[in-house]
């Protein structure tokens, strides 16, 4: 069986071209019967994500010519060969195992080492298995990807580190605050950025949010998006007072936040820790303020700075996983090889036996009168004969297997052993 893989990713193709193969999930099992429709196919499926869509399929002997499985892929899309061949990418047989547990590894991700992709194979997989479109081959595969997967995940740190501003942000008020169940978040003005550090806050259990923005209804729509309370823009020094963390996303073109307001609003909080996350460009909260007791200040680009170290440890990291997947990879193919040859193992060993128990019945007809030890001495001689001359050539074809040359070996065993004559009727 000759695996393969046809894609697009976010490291060949633009955005342009990959949001033309956004597949949804119920339209997965149709893609993958369009790739069985390709003579020799017997297995299929694909995955499709914002940053990848991809063909995994299993062929009986050759596998088609590139051509013919970038038309495949193609259709996906609705696109022509030409506007795919440029940015699509090819792998079979041990590069197509490999890349496939690269990809459930997250070693292929635009983010390495995040956790999603795993799930996006998953859910990909069942979708096509739902629809009859995969089989024994590529669930064997899939099943060791996943469990490849796990193995990166628990034997190195490739996902340790966070690697996104609001991930790191959230990171810093645990150290801060520990648990962020007690924590008002403040989020002050309206900005993508500022919106989404103000969300992982809330994801990962703050009590309560306050959106204040300069216009109210405003706030008062982005308050409902994110399950928080509306404020203006003016309570603002009230607000300051009750917040633990304060994110700051605002256009203004001075500071909205100056240390001179927070050394008078500090002894009113009784100097409890307040966090700011300046996000905006200019920035909102006056640095200065880091000066004063218990108040600590980050703009994007600290969050940012700790982002790429993060992220530099993760590539560090992804040097182990390349090894683990590597070997991984390997081990696979050494068993599905050995699978491969199975088929003529289990011919001999039919032939063998039957041939073995024809002599024993003959061989008791003419021996009357033994006692039940004696015939069962007889049966463990034919037995280890039968044993003894089989183990040479199981042996050769199990080598000649993982070597992947196993087709050679197997009609030559067949042809000595005359495996593909008819057998006479026992």
């Amino acid at each position: 069986m000759n695996l393969v893989v046809v894609g697009l990713s976010h490291k060949t193709a633009p955005v342009a071209l990959r949001e033309r193969f956004a597949v949804p999930d119920d339209a997965l099992g149709d893609a993958a019967g369009r790739v069985r429709a390709v003579e020799g196919c017997r297995e299929s499926f694909v995955v499709s994500t914002c940053n990848r869509v991809e063909v995994y399929a299993a062929f009986d002997g050759e596998r088609p010519s590139a051509d013919a499985l970038t038309d495949v892929l193609a259709s996906v899309g609705q696109a022509t060969r030409g506007q795919v061949s440029p940015h699509a990418y090819l792998r079979a047989g041990p590069e197509a195992v490999r890349h496939l547990f690269r990809v459930a590894s997250s070693l292929d991700s635009l983010v390495v080492g995040e956790p999603q992709i795993l799930g996006q194979l998953k859910s990909a997989f069942e979708a096509c298995r739902s629809a009859g479109q995969t089989g024994p081959v590529l669930t064997r595969a899939l099943d060791r990807a996943i469990g490849v997967a796990r193995k990166v995940r628990t034997e190195t740190g490739i996902g340790r580190s966070s690697v996104s501003v609001s991930s790191v942000a959230v990171d810093l008020a645990r150290q801060i605050f520990g648990d962020l169940s007690a924590c008002t978040v403040l989020l002050v003005g309206a900005g993508k950025m500022g919106e989404l550090a103000a969300r992982h806050f809330k994801t990962h259990g703050a009590r309560e949010l306050l959106v204040a923005n300069r216009n109210f209804d405003r706030a008062r729509a982005l308050a409902s998006a994110l399950g928080g309370h509306p404020r203006g823009l003016d309570e603002l020094d009230g607000l300051l007072q009750q917040a633990d963390i304060v994110v700051t996303s605002t256009g203004a073109p001075g500071y909205l936040v100056t240390t001179s307001a927070m050394r008078r609003i500090v002894p009113v909080r009784k100097y409890r820790p307040i966090f700011f996350i300046d996000i905006a460009v200019p920035r909102n909260v006056e640095p200065t303020i880091n000066a004063l007791e218990n108040a600590y200040v980050y703009d994007v680009d600290d969050l940012s700075g700790i982002a790429n170290e993060n992220l530099a440890e993760r590539r560090r990291e992804a040097e182990a996983a390349e090894q683990l997947v590597a070997d991984e990879a390997g081990r696979f193919l050494r068993d599905l090889a050995g699978q491969s040859a199975a088929p003529t193992i289990q011919a001999l060993r039919r032939k063998a036996d039957m041939i073995r128990d024809a002599e024993l019945e003959r061989a008791m007809r003419r021996l009357s009168g033994l006692d039940e030890k004696q015939r069962k001495a007889i049966e463990m001689l034919a037995d280890g004969i039968t044993n003894k001359l089989l183990h040479g050539a199981f042996t050769t074809l199990k080598d000649a297997a993982r070597d992947d040359r196993p087709d050679a070996s197997a009609a030559l065993v067949r042809q000595i052993f005359r495996l593909d004559d008819e057998e006479p009727a026992p």
